[in-house]
């Protein structure tokens, strides 16, 4: 079974950083897109910064410049760098796989548990 497991959210105060990790576990064939996404209360689940499958990035506007993904293809992780944090970064982050299980197999996207990320004024 596939399962995606983050860590690294928590209690920060307005200018920190915090750095997010996730992992992929269990059998695949092939792991593509990989990325980040947030939901705020009452708000909507947002792209933050994900790999696409051809291994650009793309970033939400308001989180360029201080996020920074980056991955490890062979350890099947993706990370969040998260840098002079604001208020309104406040969410839970989840972390997506878009998974190959199997060479037959089609695209399959997978989610984290998510973490809270809490950024105090």
């Amino acid at each position: 079974q596939v399962q995606l497991v983050e860590s690294g959210g928590g209690l920060v105060q307005a200018g920190g950083s915090l750095r997010l990790s996730c992992g992929v576990s269990g059998s695949i064939f092939r792991l593509n897109a990989m990325g980040w996404y947030r939901q705020a209360p009452g708000n909507q689940r947002e792209l933050v910064a994900g790999f696409t499958s051809s291994g650009s990035t793309n970033y939400a506007d308001s989180v360029k410049g201080r996020f920074t993904i980056s991955r490890d293809n062979d350890k099947k992780m993706v990370y969040l760098e998260m840098n002079n944090l604001k208020p309104e970064d406040t969410a839970v982050y989840y972390c997506y796989g878009v998974v190959q299980r199997t060479y037959r197999s089609t695209d399959e996207i997978y989610w984290g548990q998510g973490t809270q990320v809490t950024v105090s004024s």
